[in-house]
């Protein structure tokens, strides 16, 4: 870290020295960008540029297949590797991904869940090899599984076990590293699949108690360090458009939390209550179209968790403005970057006390937040906590249909988005002039290489260590030890993530979360005028086939960001259609053997990962042996145009991307394509 970064990560601004009598300035947040792509190398190289122009902390994206277990040879990593985060398959690349960066001066973020444990034990056995001591790391891991069922999807094992290891990191990281936040509840990701605010609230609340509850319960932590334990845990937020309120909601979490350490817990100590978060601003409502304008929603979003001294955000990390459109240049997040550090060394932000103290409208909005929270905390409390409410479906059913009353408010126009429902006339974006797009798009050669780096690493270690480092492994996952140290241990032995994780699936099993979409209710059926002509139109085309039109709504490869899928699901229920989805994580070949038992008249694939082309290439290539080309195949997803011709012309029926927000004219669109294709095939 260059000087001057490490001048304003103390909050000094270089040349300047404080005026007799002004008012003290407070440390700023710490400032970051969420990154990593392609090749540990590749991310190394953009983290050292992003902390020599004054970023003061490092968030680690890891791909999908390092988020859910799998080396990236394996055949579900087809297409995913280095796609939405960077591979590490082994300490090799945990090394080169922080060349050149003193572990022991650097606060990282990873954003890891399922792998969690693997992923520290990677970044304790790099440190190690740095010289650097365990207590000396500062950082954290998300580690929250319970968000994963209800909302991103990279889960592996059933919830139980998945509890178990969270509380393994803890009891760990307490002792042997002691200034790292073990586990980071998650409601970021709550809001991108349709939270309200209150949901946000209870579900977190309810994710951390129930965290917490397992560690007390687990022997594993003395009586008198519990308070130490309560207070190394940290939330991780989002934060929407609708700036007061979300400024309330931060006040109301950072109050319920307080109350909770004190009532449930006995916590003492005020430290060890304060409410400790990062955040990311909300991505859901950034906007393919006017791409540009996103840059006022991210200054906006960012002044709801910057405001408040009470209750201000210990961490920010921005997008970029072009993320709908794909993965963003180092200028991009360079922009993103600056937004921050004129913010926080710019204003005067940082002098004041709490500025809402005393306001009644803030106060009011926080308490009536705090109540409706506490109501939904009860009700969870009241059918067994987090985990019953998982496995009985009753909170992903609940953000299933609170997604709908949004996209359905979007596509009435009770709710405005700037340049997709309301003012769409615009200038071209000279931001998206260029030959690229205004986007980078990520290097082909790169999965092959990481693969050829992956198979020469497991030649070259030590066979017979590797061997009895993933015994020792096993040995301790089936009698319920702490995995850490055997984790540690199998890092330095040379272990894969994707060996790790299957050794652990073989003790634990796997888990299929429920999709949420049988019981929930979808807005638009309080629609019925905007419904009815597409009811009809199914009918009318049904009768014509003798029997119901049906649908297969896909999700394959690792990509768990199934809230566009659950919505098609629902609103293709709503208008007729007998659907069938069974949820994320499927193979080409499972999403085609089941379209042929089915006996299904289309297929939507729903992919955000940037593993389109790939995914459904080998869609394609299965319908076709399977004898199923006469039916239509449909994609969804962040498609660049480039890739959404490609598609078309390699016989994809249509390509729907983020701009197009009105399901039901989408499915009209379906119907037509049903029964124009079926016509043809008579």
């Amino acid at each position: 870290m260059s000087d001057q970064a490490q001048d304003k990560a103390s909050g000094k601004t270089s040349g300047q020295t404080a005026e007799p009598g002004a008012p003290q300035r407070d440390r700023p947040w710490l400032i970051r960008t969420y990154a990593g792509h392609s090749t540990a190398a590749a991310s190394n190289a953009l983290y050292r540029k992003n902390l020599a122009r004054g970023q003061t902390g490092l968030s680690v994206a890891f791909d999908l297949p390092t988020q859910t277990g799998y080396d990236s040879d394996h055949a579900l990593a087809r297409g995913e590797v280095g796609k939405v985060g960077v591979p590490v398959s082994h300490l090799g690349d945990m090394e080169k991904l922080f060349a050149e960066i003193p572990l022991e001066r650097m606060n990282t973020s990873m954003t890891i869940n399922a792998t969690a444990p693997w992923l520290l034990a990677l970044y304790i056995a790099c440190a190690e090899k740095q010289g650097v001591a365990r207590a000396d790391l500062t950082g954290t891991v998300q580690n929250d599984i319970i968000k994963e069922y209800l909302s991103r999807g990279t889960y592996i094992f059933p919830p139980e076990p998945s509890l178990k290891l969270i509380s393994d990191v803890i009891a760990f990281a307490y002792r042997e590293v002691p200034k790292w936040n073990p586990t980071n509840v998650c409601s970021y990701h709550l809001q991108e699949a349709g939270a309200t605010p209150v949901q946000e609230l209870a579900y977190a609340l309810a994710t951390a108690t129930a965290v917490l509850d397992t560690v007390r319960t687990s022997g594993q932590v003395p009586e008198e360090d519990f308070p130490r334990v309560v207070g190394r845990i940290s939330f991780f937020v989002n934060a929407g458009l609708r700036f007061v309120t979300e400024l309330c909601k931060m006040r109301a979490f950072t109050q319920l939390w307080d109350e909770i350490c004190r009532e449930r817990y006995g916590i003492e100590e005020p430290k060890f209550r304060r409410f400790r978060y990062g955040v990311q601003v909300n991505s859901l409502g950034l906007t393919e179209q006017q791409p540009e304008n996103n840059v006022y929603r991210i200054l906006l979003e960012t002044l709801a968790v910057t405001l408040s001294k009470d209750a201000r955000a210990r961490a920010v990390q921005l997008p970029a403005w072009n993320e709908a459109l794909g993965l963003p240049r180092p200028w991009d997040q360079q922009w993103s970057l600056r937004l921050q550090q004129i913010l926080a060394f710019e204003t005067d932000l940082l002098e004041y006390a709490d500025i809402f103290e005393g306001s009644t409208v803030i106060a009011a909005k926080v308490e009536d937040l705090k109540a409706e929270a506490r109501a939904e905390l009860a009700r969870i409390d009241d059918m067994g906590g987090a985990i019953a409410a998982v496995e009985n479906a009753y909170m992903k059913e609940r953000l299933v249909e609170s997604a709908a009353r949004r996209l359905e408010a979007i596509e009435s126009g009770e709710q405005t988005v700037v340049g997709v429902n309301a003012y769409q006339e615009s200038e071209p974006s000279p931001l998206t002039a260029g030959a690229d797009g205004g986007f980078m798009a990520p290097d082909p050669a790169a999965e092959t290489a990481q693969i050829e780096g992956l198979t020469a690493w497991r030649a070259a270690r030590d066979q017979d260590a590797a061997a009895q480092a993933l015994t020792a492994l096993e040995t301790a996952a089936r009698e319920g030890a702490n995995i850490m140290e055997p984790s540690i241990a199998c890092a330095h032995a040379g272990i894969t993530t994707g060996e790790w994780a299957e050794t652990l699936r073989k003790v634990f099993g796997e888990y299929r979360a429920p999709t949420g979409v049988g019981g929930a209710t979808s807005a638009a059926l309080e629609d019925e005028d905007g419904l009815s002509s597409v009811r009809a139109r199914v009918e009318a085309v049904s009768a014509r086939l003798g029997r119901r039109l049906k649908m297969l709504v896909g999700k394959p490869g690792l990509d768990g960001h199934s809230n566009g899928a659950e919505q098609i699901a629902v609103r293709a229920r709503d208008t007729g259609f007998e659907v069938v989805y069974e949820g994320i994580r499927l193979t080409p070949g499972q999403i085609v053997g089941a379209a042929l038992e089915e006996g299904v008249h289309v297929i939507g694939l729903s992919i955000l990962s940037g593993s389109h082309v790939a995914l459904v290439t080998e869609v394609q290539e299965r319908m076709a042996k399977a004898g199923l080309t006469r039916v239509p195949l449909i994609a969804g997803g962040i498609i660049p145009p480039e890739d959404e011709a490609a598609l078309k012309a390699a016989g994809v029926a249509a390509v729907y991307t983020p701009k197009d927000y009105d399901l039901t004219a989408i499915l009209a669109d379906i119907v037509e394509i049903v029964d124009r294709t079926t016509q043809e095939a008579a």
